[in-house]
């Protein structure tokens, strides 16, 4: 009879043994879930500084080269080398802005000086399409709606406007830290990943691969297509061409339908205004010369530093835009790379072969 109660009691203390969860495991979980809520409510009240994080660290990037390249070949001090490339960095991204903004400003200027004239011309158009089509455009409805849309885009874009100096002004402050600390900002980060050391260096690729393939890509391709819309421009004697070249190479770093946002309202208006074989022209070497462009500069893009999906191209202008305003067309895709990057990194990470 003592052997059958020796053999409950062992039973017993086994199953309260499996019951029982380690201590190291509870305070793992304890410290993993504070730093969770602690890292959530720190990412949700300077969530405004994301776009300035975003930034720096892609200017960072970007720099990253010269910045070892001064302080290591050359010998310079960390804080002037830091000091010289900001403020290279800050006119390279200040005069294209400044040149925009300056062509934007005469052009309303101008189109505020002839706002009797162009207003005429704009009923006449419309006019001439309601007794053409016998359509009914100016409803007191479609004016109302359209002077609320206006009144809306115009405090969006003051707003966005504001609200990217400020974030400029800011990439730049985190960028600084990040050049005067940059290989000791680098060592603390990468040594902070929790994972491989074969995963760690994977990070490390494809972090600077997406910068490149985003921050440098989608601009390079906006670019690319304006200069081959600037020359038919400039050929067909079309007013404000530099204007147009600015409209088709934000065009251009816009997915799915690109510079066809450009060059289908010039050819519209063209057709509007009686020019009917400069509207022709324009179209056709829009949708073909343009296009083929496109096609070749991604070519070429692909084997130089990479290329972006159109699809995340396309999400992530939507989601960036959204979050961030203009500057949302770099950033947005950004992010999406980001995130795919974290998905293939947790496979490689975790996804081992049984042993």
């Amino acid at each position: 009879m003592l052997v059958p109660a020796l053999n409950d009691v062992y039973i017993c203390r086994s199953f309260s043994k499996m019951k029982s969860i380690p201590g190291i495991y509870i305070r793992q979980l304890l410290l993993l879930i504070l730093i969770a809520a602690l890292f959530g409510i720190l990412f949700w009240n300077l969530l405004f500084f994301l776009p300035a994080l975003l930034g720096a660290y892609t200017l960072y990037v970007l720099l990253r080269g010269g910045m070892f390249f001064l302080t290591g070949r050359w010998g310079w001090p960390r804080k002037l080398a830091a000091t010289i490339l900001m403020l290279l960095s800050l006119v390279a991204v200040l005069l294209p802005l400044n040149w925009v903004f300056g062509m934007l400003q005469n052009r309303l200027k101008l189109l505020l000086g002839n706002s009797d004239n162009l207003l005429h011309n704009a009923m006449d158009i419309i006019h001439k399409v309601e007794s053409q089509y016998r359509i009914t455009l100016l409803t007191p409805e479609n004016i109302r709606s359209l002077s609320q849309w206006g009144a809306m885009q115009v405090q969006d874009v003051v707003g966005a406007t504001l609200s990217g100096l400020g974030i400029l002004l800011m990439a730049f402050l985190i960028l600084w830290f990040m050049l005067a600390e940059a290989e000791r900002m680098e060592h603390s980060f990468f040594n902070w990943l929790p994972l491989r050391d074969e995963n760690v260096e994977y990070v490390r690729k494809h972090l600077n691969n997406m910068v490149y393939s985003n921050a440098l890509g989608i601009p390079l391709m906006g670019v690319v297509q304006g200069l081959a819309g600037l020359l038919i421009y400039w050929l067909a004697g079309i007013q404000d061409p530099w204007l147009w070249f600015g409209i088709t190479f934000l065009a251009g770093m816009m997915p799915i339908f690109g510079v066809a946002l450009a060059y289908v309202p010039l050819s519209l208006i063209l057709l509007a205004e009686g020019a009917e074989l400069k509207a022709l022209v324009i179209f056709l070497y829009g949708f073909f010369v343009v296009g083929s462009v496109d096609n070749l500069a991604r070519m070429w893009l692909l084997k130089k530093i990479g290329h972006t999906h159109p699809l995340i191209t396309l999400f992530g202008v939507i989601v960036g835009l959204k979050l961030f305003g203009f500057i949302g067309f770099i950033f947005g895709p950004i992010l999406i790379s980001l995130f795919i990057l974290l998905l293939r990194i947790y496979h490689k990470e975790f996804n081992r072969p049984s042993e």
